[in-house]
């Protein structure tokens, strides 16, 4: 018979959400935490567009870890196979069982590559790559420098994904790059994009468009990648609204795959009905599950109507651990998540603009006095240098 082993909160994953959520409820003295997470390495993703870019290196990246694991809290070295809420237990893909009290899901996401035909194949050679995995953001690089003309071509999947800037990040930092090299007016920008806009928020869409067309980028909206020959470099793009598909030869092909629950939780008790990529269903503004109160969600997971960001999990973080204690307490749930998100966008080696909104696309700039839709030299500071020292420093020891 497998063993069962019980915490008062179980953790699972250990990525930006399950880490932060862990220092912060040891910060508010609960003592028996277990948090699962298989992985050795812990990432912070959002450099690995400047990898891409040729701007960060993949080893800074990565930090081990049982290093950031906050004291006092057991480490469960483990995949998580499948959660049973009703009975208050989490499986484990070693056959253990481990029960809670509380339980705090933050497994991420997962990347779908093979959902588009021919790109699980093609990705890692014959210019084919993808920022969403450290071992190709350098090799996007090598690809970015390698094209002297032809036609290059930036994917945006359908449906939620994590940093949904980072698509159309990457198109800039490559035009970027080819203007300072004399070739950009040789090669043909293409950046493919399912939503009827360049941006959900409409004041950062309009500034946006611009920096496109500056570029000389043709954005196609309401588009999606459907398929890859690598071999033949050429890839397929469906028109949403006509329905017709178009064969583009290519030079460079930088595709975001979709994106979507781990399989083990779509179908599951928590996952949102309503979810078509098996995200799970909690309350909005606290987080909750819509089904069973001793269970939290944020993060990439959660079917929250905002953009997937570590800057929207920054906010989620303390809004979970403050309604998880009240929670244990019997008390109504105090806090509420705006829905607050950010997507510091990358417009060039040395310019960042700053889009923050809510649930209602309204801004919410943490900087009011600085114009923060306008490119900026100081921006892009913050996002090179200043958000990962909070990040590791501030954000994952749960003081930030």
């Amino acid at each position: 018979m497998a063993s069962v082993r019980h915490h008062q909160v179980v953790i699972v994953g250990g990525g930006t959400a399950g880490i932060s959520v862990a220092a912060r409820l040891r910060r508010g003295n609960v003592h028996d935490i277990a948090l699962i997470e298989p992985a050795e390495q812990h990432y912070y993703q959002p450099l690995w567009t400047l990898v891409g870019g040729g701007l960060a290196t993949a080893a800074e990246t990565a930090r081990p870890e049982r290093k950031l694991i906050p004291k006092g809290v057991t480490w469960i070295r483990d995949r998580a196979t499948g959660v049973d809420p009703d009975n208050r237990t989490v499986s484990l893909a070693g056959g253990e069982t481990v029960a809670y009290d509380q339980l705090v899901m933050a497994p991420g996401l997962q990347l779908d590559f093979d959902a588009v035909p021919g790109l699980a194949e093609s990705v890692g050679q014959r210019g084919v790559s993808s920022n969403y995995r450290p071992d190709l953001a350098p090799l996007t690089w090598d690809f970015i420098r390698a094209v002297r003309g032809g036609t290059a071509i930036f994917t945006m999947p359908a449906g939620p994904i994590k940093c949904g800037g980072a698509p159309q990040k990457i198109a800039y930092l490559a035009a970027d790059w080819w203007r300072r090299q004399g070739l950009l007016d040789g090669i043909r920008t293409i950046l493919v994009l399912p939503t009827p806009a360049i941006f959900s928020q409409p004041d950062w869409a309009k500034v946006l468009t611009g920096i496109a067309a500056n570029y000389g980028i043709e954005v196609r909206c309401d588009s999606q990648l459907v398929e890859v020959g690598g071999e033949s470099r050429r890839a397929v793009i469906l028109d949403n609204a006509s329905g017709t598909k178009e064969t583009i030869d290519y030079e460079l092909l930088h595709a975001v795959p979709p994106q979507s629950a781990p399989d083990w939780l779509k179908g599951g008790p928590l996952a949102d009905p309503a979810s078509p990529f098996g995200y799970l269903a909690v309350d909005q503004y606290t987080l909750q599950s819509t089904g069973w109160p001793d269970v939290f969600a944020l993060g990439d997971v959660a079917n929250l109507p905002t953009s997937k960001t570590g800057a929207a999990i920054r906010k989620q973080a303390p809004v979970v651990v403050t309604n998880l204690l009240a929670a244990r307490r019997g008390e109504p749930l105090p806090a509420r998540y705006d829905g607050y998100t950010s997507c510091p966008l990358v417009t060039a080696h040395n310019r960042m603009l700053l889009a923050e909104f809510d649930y209602e696309l309204k801004p919410k700039p943490s900087f009011p006095l600085i114009d923060t839709m306008k490119p900026r030299y100081d921006m892009w500071l913050l996002k090179r240098y200043g958000l990962p020292a909070m990040y590791w420093h501030g954000m994952l020891r749960g003081l930030a």
